[in-house]
């Protein structure tokens, strides 16, 4: 299956985005690509698009990466929504919050636990030292 995606060239810190069609079983770095259809730049937001070519590649059945999907929605060469690519943290409503406080009372109350244990622990050792002697 065909994929448009991204190829990051550039240096250490410099990314610099080659936009290619590829085998989706290539590997993003494997450097093999069928064509390079445009660039993007994030540091600059430059980019570079062949519309054309583009389309063609759609037209035989080629899938979008979400990245690329919504660069071709910004620049208007396909229609559609932008696609959320960074998945938002939840949020704890009033019940998740109150288990939240049941279970950070849990350790505190085993470490007790264990605290009156180990005290028992070391007075029996006293009793049976006496009984002994």
């Amino acid at each position: 299956m065909l994929v448009i995606r991204l190829f990051r060239t550039g240096k250490k810190h410099q990314p610099f985005f080659k936009i290619v069609v590829t085998d989706k079983k290539n590997p993003p770095k494997g450097g093999r690509f069928k064509e390079q259809l445009g660039f993007y730049n994030p540091l600059t937001k430059e980019r570079s698009l062949k519309a054309e070519r583009i389309k063609y590649w759609l037209s035989v059945g080629a899938k979008v990466s979400d990245t690329v999907h919504n660069l071709l929605v910004k620049e208007g060469i396909i229609k559609g929504e932008k696609i959320p690519v960074h998945k938002k943290p939840k949020k704890k409503s009033a019940s998740a919050a109150a288990a939240g406080g049941k279970e950070e009372k849990k350790p505190a109350e085993k470490a007790e636990e264990k605290s009156e244990e180990m005290s028992k622990e070391m007075v029996k050792p006293e009793k049976t030292a006496e009984k002994a002697g």
